[in-house]
Order: C-alpha cells, then structure tokens, then sequence
C-alpha cells in the first residue's frame, strides 16, 4: 500500500461525524475515526481534521500542539491509515510537552486500536443488514404460507 494523500477536514458536520465514530486515546493525543461518507469518499485519500480546545492553552500553544499533530499526522497516517476514512487528532495538554518520538508511538499505537475498532464495527454492520435483509426475504413467505393455509 503506498502513500495516501490527505485531505483536510474543515466542516463541523465532518468533525462531528468523527466524534461519534471510534476514539482512541493515548497521552499525547487523542484520536476519532470514521468512514468518509460516500460522496466526498476518494480512492487513495483519506481526510484529516485537526483540533486543540482551550484546556490546551492559549492560542499561541493551540497553534503549536496542531503544527505537532499535523506533522506527526503527515509521517504516521499517509503510510498507515486506511483509504476513504476520516480521522481528527484532538490535542491534549501533554502534546506540547511529549516528546516528538514519542508523540509518534502515541499515534501509531492508537491509530493500530482504532483501525481494528472500525473493522469490527464494520462486520458487525454487514452482518446486522444481512439478518435484515433475510428477515425481510422470510417475511414474504411466511405471508404466503399463512394465506394458502388458511
């Protein structure tokens, strides 16, 4: 798989989206993942949001803990992250403090989590609208059977 391009997030909707898909957190950041909705899905782009809340600190630290997220995001997600999903780095407190490598590890280890999180969401999702569907195909039948019975 080589590298993905990345598309920013910049709708509230799509960070919204992102906050109630799967989230992760390690002690520099915290990570939200979700499946990019079909009509802004791209193959071989996946869409990346940034964002940093005043708990961080001022603007001037909001601003250097997403510069941090944003390079950390370019070296881990274009190589591992998976094509057509969103992601948004939420910035904490220790983003600031922890040190670059280990920003990465924190990252990569969340990001591993998350991925297998999603995937499983994902089958259960499939197999949830496949017992519907043959539920759906069972009740015409059974309305056949019971109008010739009786």
């Amino acid at each position: 798989m080589g590298r993905l391009l990345a598309d920013h997030l910049r709708k509230r909707a799509d960070f919204l989206r992102a906050q109630k898909g799967v989230r992760r957190s390690a002690a520099g950041l915290t990570l939200e993942i979700c499946a990019t909705p079909e009509p802004a899905a791209k193959a071989g782009r996946i869409r990346v949001g940034f964002t940093a809340s005043r708990k961080v600190g001022g603007a001037v630290e909001r601003n250097r803990a997403k510069r941090r997220l944003r390079a950390a995001a370019q070296a881990i997600l274009t190589e591992q992250g998976i094509e057509r999903t969103d992601y948004v780095l939420v910035a904490r407190t220790a983003t600031l403090t922890r040190p670059y490598d280990e920003l990465l590890k924190d990252l990569a280890q969340i990001l591993a989590a998350a991925h297998v999180k999603l995937e499983s969401l994902a089958k259960a999702e499939m197999a949830k609208l496949a017992a519907l569907a043959q539920e759906g195909a069972g009740d015409g039948d059974d309305a056949k059977r019971s109008d010739v019975r009786g």
